[in-house]
């Protein structure tokens, strides 16, 4: 076996296979998804006079999947409809999600479809940041998402996060995408610990034929939450593959050992 083809494949991409078994990604014990529907496995349904129903199934979210192939403990810390604000301002602290006794290893942070695209919140820079006290970040997308960085740095120091870009949906607020996406890039800078999973220059194209093959109405089946839990766990064993350093203390994370 060439060890080194395994770890360090030649121009290798992050989502040009899937890990298959157990990846890398099983070095987490814990780890804890925030995020909004598309977090929490939300199937839409019809009744009867076509009104619409939204369920959130967290046993069909893409974190749970992940959990259950690699062996680790899984928080949905997400609702339907979530926000960055609305997680600080009142939905984390209300359902526990600040419990030291939920710390994680690792925090996946998949937020902004509601604030930017739906409810046309301003993106912001990391100029809104108070790197002293969060709780004077000015009040923009970016200032929100970062106040949970650093209430989640409080209580696990040691943690790894993942910041989630939205995917290419060609046609779809294309503009407000990318600056989200140069917001994670630019929060990974200014945070120790933080990476991007870039969906948005890696993944698939969520075009129509992409649609009718993995959603359900205006959220995705149960097949696409798979396809997810795949392209979220490949890319972070492609980034613990890519910097070994990072995570070689990762079974430290949250005990007194250094």
């Amino acid at each position: 076996m060439d060890w080194q083809n395994y770890l360090y494949k030649e121009n290798e991409q992050p989502l040009d296979s899937f890990p298959q078994g157990i990846s890398n990604t099983a070095i987490f014990r814990t780890m804890a998804f925030i995020g909004d529907s598309l977090s929490s496995g939300e199937f839409e349904s019809r009744d009867k006079n076509g009104n619409n129903g939204y369920h959130d199934m967290f046993e069909y979210s893409w974190g749970q999947y992940i959990a259950r192939k690699n062996g680790l403990t899984a928080y949905n810390f997400s609702c339907g409809g979530m926000t960055a604000k609305d997680y600080m301002e009142s939905f984390a602290e209300k359902n526990r999600m600040f419990d030291p006794a939920k710390a994680a290893q690792a925090y996946v942070i998949a937020l902004g479809v509601n604030d930017i695209l739906n409810q046309g919140q301003e993106v912001g820079s990391i100029e809104d940041i108070d790197p002293e006290d969060y709780r004077n970040n000015k009040p923009t997308f970016v200032g929100f998402y970062a106040s949970i960085i650093a209430r989640y740095k409080a209580i696990q120091p040691r943690a790894k996060f993942f910041l989630v870009t939205f995917p290419d949906d060609p046609g779809n607020k294309d503009e407000l995408r990318i600056k989200h996406r140069e917001a994670l890039y630019d929060l990974a800078k200014f945070f120790t610990n933080s990476y991007v999973i870039d969906l948005y220059k890696y993944g698939p194209k969520y075009d129509e034929k992409f649609k009718k093959k993995f959603f359900l109405y205006g959220h995705m089946n149960a097949e696409g939450y798979i396809l997810t839990a795949n392209m979220v766990d490949s890319y972070i064993d492609y980034i613990i593959r890519h910097n070994p350093d990072d995570f070689r203390r990762v079974p430290f994370i949250g005990s007194e050992l250094k």
